[in-house]
């Protein structure tokens, strides 16, 4: 049988701008090119993509992730 279920644990996330303070602080691994700018977030599942304008969360246990600008709006509200 299909249920909807909702999050409980409050998370801590702020997008990503692609400045050196975050690339450091998320320990994230920069490429740039003249054209183009590839980042990538290291989490608990391995390698991840993050774009600027998306947003990285931080979990209960201290991990973090990338959500896409879109989905992260459209899912979470702030809560402070």
């Amino acid at each position: 049988m299909l249920h909807k279920y909702r999050k409980t644990a409050l998370i801590e996330a702020e997008q990503f701008d692609g400045s050196d303070e975050m690339i450091e602080k998320y320990n994230i691994e920069a490429s740039k090119t003249l054209f183009i700018s590839q980042y990538v977030l290291p989490t608990k599942e391995g390698p991840m993509y993050v774009h600027t304008g998306d947003y990285i969360a931080t979990g209960v246990e201290g991990e973090h992730w990338a959500i896409d600008q879109d989905i992260f709006e459209r899912t979470y509200e702030r809560y402070d």
